[in-house]
């Protein structure tokens, strides 16, 4: 189950924590799955608890308050209150730091000291001398750091992580440490500059665990979608002794175009081929073989490369497979249960949030058809009640307006649909 992460709204009320506390001890009473392992998650005194052993223990509203704390990146109920309770300050303390106002961000610090070591935004991006490292701004994070910032070592982890460098380098100046599995940060945002950056400095390329395939399982695997900075990821990944299988997907991932006209070439029927999840993410690569393994939105088990390079916005490799007569309309395959059969247009109605219309326009000026239909399956697992969504015999644009997270729909591509 994916853990529960929360953020803050621009202007936040204490009430809606302090009733989501409430209704996590009504379900810990109810002994549901969900709130036991969110439970086991954040609050260390169940870190290694059974279900059975968390609900028959003592579990009281402070506890739920505190795994609501951590859900939000807090360290404690307290400094969650504290945060809200300056919720303006900390807004316009983003404002300052996102538009590099240096003596704005050092007069409101000094106005407001306990926001020094307090989230601006989020926990992941973390206090103001974090969250400046995020955007690259080095001449406030010397002034933070100045001002007494403690958050030294997460500053760094979010700068290799979003690869501002500048930043980074001065950082680790001021001694952080290359904590076990630090490599996994660049990996999942796919920045190689940030990732060859910390290889230069002897940083273990392995996750905190000691798994040596975990960067390369989170780099197939990761929700991003950026073309250039993964083929670079993967490519200092195989410099640096990882292996990866020589498969028609594997050359996809690394946008090994070359390669794939060999493939092509040496089967003439690849682009009518169906690709399973197990190939997609092969076990081989560390990847994980529950059936739900990669962040994709619409499904994209049973898909042509085609499917696929709609979804991992492959551009070069869609641009190709089009003009090598890929069947805009092939269904992917239908499981037992039914589920599957639909075209690549509805991957581009339905992908990673900000997409343009390009995909779509393309397959509908090839002849994709809007009145397609397919019945779909999606596990939601970063919910806080996973559950699986299922659409029965949807049209692209149906398939897209019904979905429980909108943000996942690709506005213009729906336009476009309608248009």
């Amino acid at each position: 189950m994916a853990t529960v992460s929360r953020s803050l709204p621009a202007r936040p009320h204490i009430d809606v924590p302090k009733r989501e506390a409430r209704e996590l001890l009504d379900e810990w009473r109810e002994a549901r799955p969900g709130a036991l392992e969110r439970i086991r998650h954040c609050h260390h005194r169940f870190a290694r608890a059974t279900d059975a052993g968390i609900a028959s223990a003592e579990f009281k509203l402070a506890d739920a308050q505190l795994v609501l704390a951590r859900e939000y990146g807090f360290e404690n109920w307290a400094a969650l209150k504290q945060r809200i309770g300056a919720a303006s300050a900390a807004g316009a303390l983003q404002v300052a730091i996102r538009d590099d106002d240096l003596d704005g961000v050092v007069s409101l610090l000094r106005a407001n000291p306990a926001m020094l070591h307090l989230p601006v935004s989020s926990g992941n991006w973390g206090p103001p001398m974090s969250h400046a490292a995020n955007l690259g701004r080095l001449g406030i994070v010397r002034a933070v750091s100045e001002l007494g910032a403690r958050d030294h070592q997460h500053a760094f982890e979010r700068a290799v992580l979003q690869g501002q460098l500048e930043c980074a380098r001065w950082l680790h100046a001021q001694g952080v440490r290359l904590e076990p599995g630090i490599v996994m940060g660049p990996c999942e945002t796919l920045k190689p500059s940030g990732l060859a950056f910390l290889l230069e400095l002897g940083a273990p390329l392995a996750d905190a665990n000691g798994d040596p395939l975990a960067p390369l399982a989170l780099a197939i695997e990761t929700y991003c979608r950026n073309p250039d900075g993964k083929h670079g990821v993967l490519d200092l990944l195989t410099k640096h002794g990882c292996e990866i299988p020589d498969t028609p997907v594997m050359a996809f991932h690394r946008g090994d175009l070359a390669r794939l006209r060999r493939f092509l070439r040496d089967d003439p029927r690849l682009l009518e081929r169906r690709f399973a999840l197990s190939e997609i993410y092969p076990a081989g690569c560390g990847c994980h073989g529950d059936g739900r393994n990669g962040m994709h939105w619409t499904p994209i088990d049973g898909g042509t490369l085609l499917h696929l390079a709609v979804d991992f916005r492959e551009r070069a490799i869609f641009e190709w497979l089009l003009a090598e007569g890929a069947d805009v309309n092939a269904p992917a395959l239908v499981d037992r249960d039914g589920f599957g059969g639909h075209s690549p247009l509805f991957n581009a109605v339905l992908s990673h949030p900000g997409g343009d219309a390009t995909f779509a326009a393309a397959l509908l000026e090839r002849g994709a058809s809007r009145e397609a239909r397919a019945s779909l399956r999606k596990f939601l697992d970063w919910r806080e009640q996973p559950r699986w969504h299922e659409s029965r015999d949807v049209t692209p644009a149906e398939w897209a307006m019904t979905f429980p997270d909108q943000g996942w729909v690709n506005r213009a591509a729906v336009e476009r649909l309608s248009g």
